[in-house]
């Protein structure tokens, strides 16, 4: 049997059903073994797209994405999206093609040392050197990128070693790597301390980062919140934690965050970090003196991040739906109908102004539709201002998901994020949210959209250009440099060019018509919201 043969039986061990990429010359042999396979292949229109793709399919699905490029530019054109996943911790497989075996470091055509280039943004990288060594590394990579702290791993391969053929192929059973043990139960020690000291706090918090939904740790959260009766607050990548019609739910904290969510963190006595790096977004980067008079409790499954950003009085290092687990059987009721109050009263006038503006408010849309859509949708948004819009408006009810690139924060994420979320969830709702910006650097994927046969809902908010880089200049008092465009294209016919339904409005009310006709609508539907160049964030 081939080697790339043997690649196909792997992923089918590993239960991939989907994958995602572009071929090329040094994958031909895997496209071969592919092509007589009943794995699903989608062809994107540009190899960041499949990372993109890949990542969107395995947050909508809790798998392993796996996406399949060629050597050279193919690797390099790449790398954005993983290190996009590296960045929000996505478990995915990436798998590159490479030059012949005795040709590597000799500058041949189409030759990049990917693994060198990618190693400081994937958890774990691997260079094949010989064929029978395949199902021990694609064992291990599926393993290391779905456990502990998830995210992307690459396996390079070159192309001489994919022709190879193999007599005996066996699947490893098992995986036991010397190094890499993650810790799970978190130490029973130190969660009698966080029980502890909650009981005799006054103003107790839970920020609920990525790492709670990445552990499918909702659910624990929730139930964690209803028995302890302690508020929570989430950071751009915890959205979609907690539900936002709960009586505990505040808000976003952060940059970019609501004010009186902040100032919550910022007067509790205990604050609880779950699954957050306290990246700079997010501590609004004062770093150390964020909750500055809290006793923090850091709960993460990368013991890397405990003490990096912040000073941790309690640290616990495992799974977050294990901890949870553990803490809920331990706590008992607080009494925080005071602390509650006190910031529900802070966050009274905080509903944007309906009459902000004559032409299309995102804001309001954004709220709109969260009356409109189902509970179980999934919404996408890109980088810029969109991202921001989203954060603060869109309501996460039931088993919606929110997903955005938050650490990189990757313009022309949200369509082919969507793309991969949409094939893995076909039966959900998907929506994605972009700038005329954002949608110009991947609005090629609208091919992959008509060829796959893709339904789902683009809202494109036009403003003219780079709208969140126009609002910093704005703010910190520049004068608007390179961030306006002056000739875009035509948004509605361009959809139109690839058979997909496109209305183009100027107002809410017009948005509220679009956006219903597309609810109805048996293919992607594009609405280009005319919006006004002035628009802030806040």
């Amino acid at each position: 049997m081939k080697s790339a043969e043997i690649i196909m039986q792997c992923l089918k061990k590993e239960n991939v059903r989907v994958v995602f990429g572009y071929p090329g010359a040094t994958v031909i042999p895997i496209y071969e073994a592919l092509r007589k396979s009943d794995i699903e292949h989608v062809l994107v229109r540009q190899e960041q797209a499949a990372g993109h793709a890949a990542s969107g399919y395995a947050r909508a699905t809790g798998k392993v994405g796996v996406c399949i490029v060629t050597s050279g530019p193919g690797a390099s054109n790449i790398i954005t999206g993983i290190a996009a996943a590296y960045m929000d911790s996505i478990p995915m497989v990436v798998i590159t093609g490479q030059v012949k075996s005795s040709l590597i470091g000799r500058d041949v055509f189409q030759e990049l040392d990917i693994t060198g280039a990618a190693e400081s943004f994937t958890k774990y990288n691997f260079l094949v050197k010989k064929a029978e060594y395949i199902p021990k590394i694609m064992k291990e990579a599926f393993y290391i990128a779905r456990t502990g702290r998830k995210g992307p791993v690459l396996i390079d391969i070159p192309v001489d070693i994919m022709d190879e053929d193999i007599d005996d192929f066996e699947y490893p059973q098992t995986v036991d790597i010397r190094g890499y043990k993650p810790t799970t139960e978190g130490h029973v020690g130190q969660i009698r301390k966080i029980v502890d000291r909650i009981k005799n706090s006054r103003r107790p918090i839970i920020c609920a980062g990525g790492g709670v939904i990445l552990s499918n740790a909702e659910k624990q959260l929730r139930e964690f919140v209803e028995k302890s009766h302690i508020p929570v607050v989430n950071t751009l990548m915890g959205k979609g934690a907690m539900n936002e019609d709960s009586n505990y739910y505040i808000g976003f904290i952060g940059t970019h965050g609501f004010d009186y969510a902040n100032r919550a963190v910022e007067s509790a006595d205990v604050l609880i970090l779950i699954g957050s790096r306290a990246s700079d977004r997010t501590t609004c980067g004062i770093g150390s003196r964020f909750a500055a008079e809290a006793d923090i409790i850091h709960i993460d499954i990368d013991p890397a991040e405990i003490d990096k950003n912040l000073n941790a009085d309690i640290p616990v290092v495992g799974d977050i739906k294990i901890i949870l687990e553990k803490l809920s059987r331990m706590i008992c009721p607080l009494d925080t109908e005071k602390w509650i109050y006190k910031i529900k009263e802070w966050s009274e006038n905080s509903d944007p102004d309906e009459n902000s503006t004559e032409k299309v408010n995102p804001k309001i849309i954004l709220n709109k539709i969260s009356d409109l859509l189902e509970n179980d949708v999934i919404l996408t948004a890109d980088v810029g201002q969109n991202q921001i819009w989203c954060a603060r408006n869109f309501k996460i009810l039931g088993d919606r998901k929110f997903f955005t690139s938050g650490g990189l924060g990757t313009m022309g994420y949200s369509i082919p994020a969507a793309i991969g979320a949409k094939i893995g969830c076909p039966d959900k709702r998907v929506v994605a949210f972009v700038g005329d910006g954002g949608f110009q650097m991947s609005m090629f994927e609208l091919g992959t959209i008509l060829e796959k046969r893709i339904n789902i809902i683009i809202v494109l908010l036009n403003n003219s250009g780079l709208g969140l880089v126009r609002e910093i200049q704005r703010n910190n008092h520049f004068e608007e440099f390179e961030v306006n465009f002056e000739a875009n294209p035509d948004f509605v016919k361009l959809a139109g060019a690839y058979g997909l339904l496109a209305r183009r409005v100027e107002n809410n009310v017009e948005f509220k018509k679009a956006f219903q006709e597309a609810l109805y609508s048996d293919k992607t539907f594009l609405i280009e919201c005319i919006v006004d160049p002035l628009e802030n964030t806040f």
